[in-house]
């Protein structure tokens, strides 16, 4: 039976950053095997095809040509385990935060420092989704993806994924031609807490929570929503530009100049530097362009204050850009996907 295709979609509310946008023509799957009727349908196979989650790591145009998927493919299972961890399933549609939370009222960790990040499970291995010391790729076993132009499956292990710092071969090579309909998750029967990264370890203290996975979580859950705007009120998608790397020199030579400079370590010798940090000091936190700014409480985030397009927000980009670059020399990669 052929799917229900609407036209001339209003995306509004279909991206956290609450842009205007309208899709040409919308379909929303719920089930993978509706890939391959789309898929058949000659008329729809000549149109550019986009897939959409939780819109909240995108930046739309004022019209999306061809044909927009709304992933909404549901549910949550136990596939097994094996002494050391247990193996949990989701459907590409599933809200994160609301998966997040379900796994730890099951008792299992692992996911607990990902907590209150927008979007769907389909969408975080795409962006390699990361906060406070965990990325994804920590604990994906493995995810079911489907071809877009005849919906035939793949399965991707892990290291297939080729996961990065925000990236993943869904961005590079992969980029385009697949939906994700389900994601496999390992998670430990012990996790290791990781809760040194940014203000964790005071907020489990400050609010006395327990050292468990649920109170890492709730600890998570506090500072995000002290630091970073709910998209219902202001709308933003989160964290808006990446964590510039640079050589150890280059880390050591902007710290001799700037001394508050906060930067990470990484395993491979280089630096991660911190970008709300280089974009507050480059005096854009709480500065407007237009109809957006950098968030007053947060300068790596970019907030739609009412009635921005995707101009404005390029404008603002390319402003901060070179701010930062003609102040520390660094290059800021902005983390939403443009379409």
């Amino acid at each position: 039976m052929p799917l229900p295709i609407q036209t001339d979609v209003d995306l509004r509310y279909s991206n956290t950053l609450g842009l205007a946008a309208r899709a040409s023509h919308l379909a929303v799957l719920r089930e993978p095997a509706q890939l391959a009727v789309l898929a058949a349908d000659p008329a729809l196979a000549r149109m550019p095809w986009h897939v959409l989650g939780g819109g909240s790591n995108l930046v739309l145009p004022e019209v999306v040509p061809g044909l927009t998927l709304k992933v909404e493919i549901a549910g949550r299972r136990v596939l097994g385990e094996d002494g050391q961890a247990v193996y949990v399933a989701a459907g590409g549609g599933e809200p994160w935060h609301d998966f997040v939370q379900w796994t730890l009222a099951q008792g299992w960790g692992g996911l607990e420092n990902l907590s209150l990040i927008p979007g769907t499970v389909g969408a975080a291995p795409i962006q390699n989704i990361g906060a406070y010391g965990v990325e994804v790729k920590d604990v994906l076993f493995e995810l079911s993806a489907y071809r877009l132009v005849d919906g035939e499956r793949r399965v991707f292990g892990n290291a297939e994924c080729a996961f990065g710092y925000r990236d993943s071969v869904f961005k590079q090579g992969e980029a385009g031609r697949w939906l994700i309909g389900e994601v496999v998750f390992r998670l430990p029967r012990s996790p290791v807490l990781r809760t040194g990264y940014g203000e964790i370890d005071a907020e489990l203290a400050a609010a006395g929570l327990p050292h468990t996975p649920a109170g890492v979580a709730q600890a998570v859950i506090n500072v995000r929503r002290r630091k970073l705007p709910d998209p219902a009120l202001l709308g933003n998608a989160g964290s808006f530009f990446k964590n510039p790397l640079v050589p150890a020199a280059t880390r050591d030579a902007l710290l001799a100049e700037h001394p508050t400079l906060v930067s990470y370590p990484m395993p491979d010798g280089s630096h991660k530097l911190a970008a709300g940090w280089l974009i507050e000091e480059a005096g854009w936190k709480g500065r407007n362009l237009g109809p957006v700014g950098m968030y007053a409480r947060q300068a790596l985030v970019l907030v739609n204050h009412g009635g921005a397009a995707r101009a404005d927000v390029a404008a603002l980009t390319a402003a901060v850009q070179a701010s930062v670059a003609q102040r520390f020399g660094v290059s800021l990669e902005p983390e939403p996907v443009w379409w």
